[in-house]
């Protein structure tokens, strides 16, 4: 478990080697479409999934995983998914910098909030013993510390930082395919048992967390590439981190496992189809 979460730091650094503090400047000038997304990621996605798990009585444990996947920030993967679909890169290298700031405090406040406000999860979130404290550590440990400190070395060796992108972005969807496979070779029994279940609920709530960030950003009004970058920053799910956290706290729970690890696979098959279907149809440069 520590090698996984010194990885997923190292995925971290790999990915705000790129990030500089004009990029936080620019959500100060511009601040509507970060502020939507981060809305829609951090506020309607996790009440929506709430809500949704409720209604439809899932599964407690399958629940809970979606609870924690919609509680983490973006992906590190919609800013490549951002530039191929001709979107407005700025708003989601802003929106990865500050979200993953922000989930220090807000994904295990998010998990806690939301698991104990849908009465089919709070026993199991009383049984697993959350303790809100040691994910805070985690997630500043593996995201903030990290974060910051890339975008030091970003800053003070631009040519090392210019270098190491290609092969930082190789390196961690290795890392992410790695997480999911130790996700399955531990629980394959249990995925087997429910294939269906798990398959068609990742992919439902993939769609609903595309639609969260589509719809904000079209009712503010959004110009069409900020719109792209906002849908894509909400649907596509930091679920390493995810895994991270149910690998070191909660080994034991199967189901959120599988959740997390098959977010892990099909939100970069629906986001790159997305990003293939957008890059085709390019938006307006104002």
């Amino acid at each position: 478990m520590l090698i996984l979460n010194v990885i997923l730091a190292f995925m971290m650094f790999g990915v705000s080697l790129s990030l500089k503090g004009e990029d936080f400047k620019r959500v100060i000038q511009r601040p509507d479409a970060p502020i939507v997304g981060l809305l829609a990621q951090f506020v309607l996605l996790p009440a929506a999934t709430c809500m949704a798990t409720w209604y439809f009585r899932v599964d407690p444990q399958m629940a809970l995983g979606m609870i924690l996947v919609a509680s983490c920030p973006g992906g590190t993967f919609s800013n490549i998914m951002t530039w191929l679909s001709r979107a407005n890169v700025a708003v989601s290298v802003s929106m990865t910098a500050i979200s993953s700031l922000a989930a220090t405090v807000l994904t295990p406040f998010n998990f806690a909030l939301y698991g104990w406000l849908n009465p089919h999860t709070r026993p199991l979130l009383t049984d697993i013993h959350l303790n809100s404290m040691n994910i805070l550590v985690l997630v500043v440990l593996v995201l903030a510390v990290p974060l910051l400190l890339g975008m030091l070395t970003g800053r003070h060796f631009p040519q090392f930082a210019e270098k190491a992108q290609k092969p930082m972005r190789i390196v961690t969807l290795l890392v992410l395919f790695t997480f999911v496979a130790v996700a399955f070779s531990k629980n394959m029994d249990v995925f087997i048992e429910n294939a269906h279940r798990i398959v068609l609920l990742v992919v439902l709530h993939n769609a609903l967390a595309l639609s969260m960030g589509a719809l904000a950003s079209w009712v503010s009004g959004l110009p069409r590439r900020d719109r792209r970058a906002v849908t894509l920053e909400v649907g596509i799910q930091n679920s390493g981190l995810g895994l991270s956290i149910l690998f070191t706290f909660f080994p034991q729970a199967s189901g959120m496992i599988l959740i997390a690890a098959f977010w892990g696979v099909w939100h970069l098959i629906s986001g790159l189809t997305l990003s293939f279907i957008w890059s085709r149809r390019p938006g307006e440069e104002a």
